[in-house]
Formats: C-alpha cells, sequence, structure tokens
C-alpha cells in the first residue's frame, strides 16, 4: 500500500558566515495543518544519523549546535517535513566543512586617525581565531580622484598605517581578511565598505 507523503522540504542549503552555521529551506505547502521539520546530522567520523536541537520545529532553518563548532569536520545533514503522521521524504545536503565552506565578512573598523602624510586603521578580526590560525589584512587604498591605481598592502596586525599620502587629499580604503588555517587552507574574506579620508596639512 502506498501511503500518502508530504512534498519534501526544497533549496535545502547551509549557509556558514564567519564560522557560524544554519541549515535553511523552503516551507512545505499544504492546505491545512501545520507542517513540522525535523533536521539530523551526521559527521564524517561517524555514519550515523544523529537529532539536532531541532525535532519537530516551525522555523524554517536551524543552528547548529556547540558540538558542531569544529571547523575541520565534514558534517551532512538532512532534513524532512512532518504532519501529523505523514512525513516527507528526507533531503540531505552535499557535505559541508566549515573551514572550507564558510564566508568570511569583513573585518571591523574602530577607529581612524589621519595625519598630513599617513592614515592610522585600527580593526578588530570578523570571528574569533583558533590555535593556528594565521590571519593577515589585504588593504586597499587609492587617492580619491578620477583616475587612481589602488595600491596593495598585508599586514597581521590589527593596528597599521597607510604612509607616503599627499597632504590635504582624500583616500579611501577597504580591507579584507585572508585566513591561512591550522591546515594550511586559505580563505580569502569580503571587502569592507569602503572609507574615505581627508588627511591634514603638515
Amino acid at each position: 500500500e502506498s501511503f500518502p507523503r508530504l512534498p519534501a522540504p526544497k533549496d535545502v542549503m547551509v549557509y556558514s558566515y564567519n564560522f557560524r552555521s544554519l541549515l535553511r529551506w523552503s516551507p512545505v505547502k499544504v492546505d491545512r495543518g501545520l507542517v513540522l521539520y525535523t533536521v539530523h546530522f551526521k559527521t564524517g567520523a561517524f555514519n550515523k544519523w544523529d537529532e539536532m536541537n531541532c525535532t519537530r520545529i516551525t522555523q524554517t532553518e536551524c543552528s547548529f549546535p556547540m558540538s558542531l563548532k569544529e571547523r575541520r569536520w565534514t558534517v551532512v545533514l538532512r532534513v524532512r517535513a512532518e504532519l501529523g503522521q505523514v512525513t516527507s521524504n528526507w533531503v540531505e545536503t552535499d557535505p559541508f566543512v566549515a573551514e572550507r565552506n564558510t564566508t568570511i565578512g569583513p573585518p571591523k573598523v574602530n577607529s581612524v586617525n589621519v595625519s598630513s602624510n599617513s592614515v592610522l586603521i585600527s580593526v578588530t578580526p570578523p570571528f574569533g581565531s583558533e590555535a593556528g590560525d594565521v590571519l593577515e589584512y589585504h588593504v586597499s587604498y587609492w587617492e580619491n580622484a578620477s583616475s587612481t591605481t589602488e595600491k596593495e598592502t598585508k599586514t597581521s596586525n590589527t593596528l597599521f598605517k597607510i604612509e607616503n599620502l599627499k597632504e590635504l587629499t582624500v583616500y579611501c580604503f577597504s580591507i579584507r581578511v585572508e585566513l591561512t588555517t591550522y591546515s594550511d587552507l586559505q580563505l580569502l574574506g569580503l571587502q569592507s565598505v569602503p572609507e574615505c579620508h581627508r588627511t591634514t596639512v603638515s
């Protein structure tokens, strides 16, 4: 006998930003009743499905629990829809490894101090680093004139200076983070929104 099945959730995707990860999917539409969702996970080390903290939930997203915060683990997730005794098929994600698949946001710019020939910038990294992480800041800067060549400098300090600038000139800068992990993977983050400042007169 074939039992009626619910449609399976669609657009099942892991979203990961600065190593905070969650699973999202599109809601399953039914004529009446409240569809609930259950999410399971398994890791590359143990080929066995486990419950996440998302069993029979109404939301269409589920945050990774603390137990899955290891960045190097390979994780597969699955989700299904449930309505009373009726369930959908499970939908599995592709294997997810945070260290490879997360998106790194731009650093936070805390302060900018301008002098006649330099700009001193202080930043905070976009996430808490782990042992073995090497963070490098790629700083692009340019004179805010029409035909300008962009220059780039790299630093691993959170306080750094762009030097040899002209006085009374507007300079813009944008920063992105490059993370080299313990296992030598390299991830290049998103650019910060450009900021522009005018140098002073000496």
